[in-house]
């Protein structure tokens, strides 16, 4: 995955952070394998007695189809601000009110997007309590969302792909 979506040179992220690396996820969601291979271990991951996968706009959408696909357990696809026309909906799909709500994004820097969709998706009845990200490429040990009260797991972190690169190279 890392040779397949790791680019070099000179990347604004979302947080507004620069990087010499990004991590183009869609380079792997739009491979039927390497999606198949990140959905299986994201189904890994997911805790005991949830009753939706909330998939994130716009990456983490093909993830958590995916994923759903393999598990059976229904998704809503989370916009990051609710529509204003039509049903003006938040999140598409079932109803998440008093939902146990999983969300699934490609990647996790400072979190964000995961924050915002935590708070709305809770303000609309839902418990989110665990967010599985493809690749988490927060700084150091550090939850990035703790301070929402949410528990990150990650198939893949920044570190294990530096190290994973480093290998190759030898």
């Amino acid at each position: 995955m890392d040779a397949a979506c790791r680019l070099t040179g000179e990347f604004t992220l979302r947080s507004g952070q620069v990087s010499n690396e990004y991590f183009d996820k869609y380079l792997f969601e739009a491979d039927p394998q390497l999606l198949a291979r990140v959905a299986r271990e994201v189904a890994q991951l997911l805790p005991p007695e949830i009753d939706l996968l909330g998939g994130l706009e716009m990456g983490g959408i093909p993830i958590a189809t995916a994923v759903s696909q393999l598990v059976g357990i229904p998704v809503i696809f989370v916009r990051k601000k609710a529509k204003e026309y039509g049903t003006a909906k938040l999140a598409e799909g079932p109803s998440y009110d008093g939902k146990r709500v999983v969300l699934i994004e490609d990647v996790i820097t400072t979190g964000g997007a995961v924050r915002d969709a935590t708070s709305a998706l809770r303000e609309g009845g839902a418990v989110v309590e665990t967010v599985v990200c493809a690749i988490d490429r927060s700084p150091g040990d550090a939850n990035p969302l703790a301070d929402v009260g949410l528990e990150v797991r990650a198939v893949l972190t920044k570190a294990e792909l530096d190290v994973a690169r480093a290998a190759s190279r030898v």
